[in-house]
């Protein structure tokens, strides 16, 4: 919560001195000219809002979604499903939260982001009361598709009303969407945590009531931050048009952009598909389930540390070297992991989640530079439907892959895997250097 604290809330020194209107944001052609002390810069309070109500809706939108996997093995029992019906459970939310990303954006330019961030928090709130209330498998199964449904608004609204918001300031934006992403983090950590607490003295379905009465309270905090056109992208939040700044004459590198997505499938299917093998290897090695837990445990605050520490190292080291030293060191821990005893890997963990999970703040960082601010939108959704289809998809091939060689081969393969990306960093780095942006 520091890095978001610090950019909330600017040293009061940077603000003595500073009146009204002093601060504006820069046109995106003047961005690559700006030196690193726009980092101590004191931005506009509407952009520290934005910043705000952007890691709101991902804390909530993202521990209600990860609070799945405490309900899955609930329902499993009281419903007598299968394994594999247990797993489609938690697809239907997963495939309706990724398809419906695009038409997302598409639906925001008519009626505003504010109004599909807090509409599609309700639809989710309103998911988990349904689900709670009936308690019914059918009911169940269509309150997920609602949920995904309503899911489907956060990552390229947020992120793209976060990129708008600090728009000319390479250092601060980048910083600012690093911030956003760790809050989901917090989110994934807070809400499976309380809801697992609340089913000590509750059932199931009034954890849910619960749940869905917190995100009514989210939607509303966010409707109240949200009360005012954010800063910039007022054309995309279905306010008046406001006259484009003049552009540089330069065709944007769309052929970068697909390379940054394809960076973030690997990246994605590479640590879901470790994840998958990740608790068999250490069961191989005797770990028991307090020992998996623990293991889990120091690899999600490894995680959620890398979010903020990976967007410091791109800032001294350039895209190029800390994608090259994150994504080779996932590859040598994964392989650690493998032939280390039980307490060798268990040390591994920290420093594993923070190279595994820490490299997306880094890649969704550039997608503002890689598209014009107009079309920022539509490109956060498609890359936000490709990592997360490919988050759902990897596991399952792994998993092929696991039956057919088991699951050491299978973690090999996943380990040589990471290293795909390597070269597609290669080719954003230098879609960054023909903007002028690395």
């Amino acid at each position: 919560m520091l890095s978001i604290f610090l950019i909330l809330v600017p040293p009061a020194a940077s603000r003595r001195g500073i009146m009204p209107g002093m601060v504006s944001i820069a046109s995106p052609n003047t961005a690559s000219d700006k030196p690193l002390h726009q980092a101590h810069t004191p931005m506009p309070a509407e952009a520290r809002r934005s910043l705000l109500a952007a890691s709101v809706a991902h804390a909530v939108h993202d521990g209600m979604t990860d609070l799945i996997y405490v309900l899955l093995p609930l329902w499993q029992s009281q419903f007598g499903l299968s394994l594999a019906f247990t797993g489609a459970l938690r697809g239907l939310y997963a495939a309706c939260m990724a398809g419906f990303q695009v038409p997302a954006t598409r639906l925001a330019r008519r009626w505003g982001r504010p109004a599909l961030l807090v509409g599609g928090t309700v639809l989710v709130a309103l998911a988990y009361l349904v689900a709670g209330l009936s308690g019914a498998l059918p009911v169940v199964c269509g309150a997920l598709l609602l949920g995904g449904l309503g899911a489907s608004t956060q990552h390229p609204l947020a992120s793209a009303l976060v990129a708008d918001a600090y728009a000319g300031h390479r250092v601060q934006a980048r910083r600012a969407l690093a911030s956003y992403n760790f809050a989901g983090d917090l989110g994934k950590t807070a809400v499976p945590a309380g809801v697992g607490a609340l089913l000590m003295w509750l059932s199931w379905q009034h954890s849910l009531i619960a749940v869905g009465l917190l995100g009514l309270g989210a939607a509303a905090g966010l409707a109240w931050l949200l009360r005012a056109p954010p800063l910039q992208g007022a054309a995309a939040d279905g306010g008046p048009a406001q006259p484009a700044p003049p552009q540089a004459p330069v065709q944007p590198p769309t052929w970068g952009f697909t390379a940054l997505a394809a960076t973030g499938v690997v990246d994605s299917g590479t640590r879901m598909g470790f994840l998958t093998f990740l608790p068999f290897v250490l069961s191989a090695k005797g770990a028991g389930a307090a020992g998996t837990g623990l293991a889990l445990g120091l690899l999600f605050v490894g995680g959620a540390l890398g979010k903020l520490l990976c967007a410091v190292l791109e800032r001294h080291l350039g895209l190029l070297r800390t994608v090259w030293l994150t994504e080779g060191a996932t590859a040598l821990c994964i392989v650690g992991t493998l032939l280390l005893p039980w307490w060798g890997a268990l040390t591994l963990m920290p420093l594993l989640g923070l190279m595994l999970n820490g490299t997306s703040s880094v890649l969704y960082g550039c997608v503002p530079d890689l598209v014009p601010p107009e079309r920022r939108d539509r490109a956060f959704a498609l890359y936000y439907t490709a990592t997360i289809g490919a988050g759902a998809i990897a596991p399952s091939l792994f998993g092929w892959l696991g039956d057919q060689w088991g699951v050491a081969p299978a973690m090999q393969a996943v380990a040589g895997f990471v290293l795909l990306t390597l070269p597609l960093t290669w080719v954003v780095r230098q879609a960054l250097a023909g903007q002028g942006r690395d």
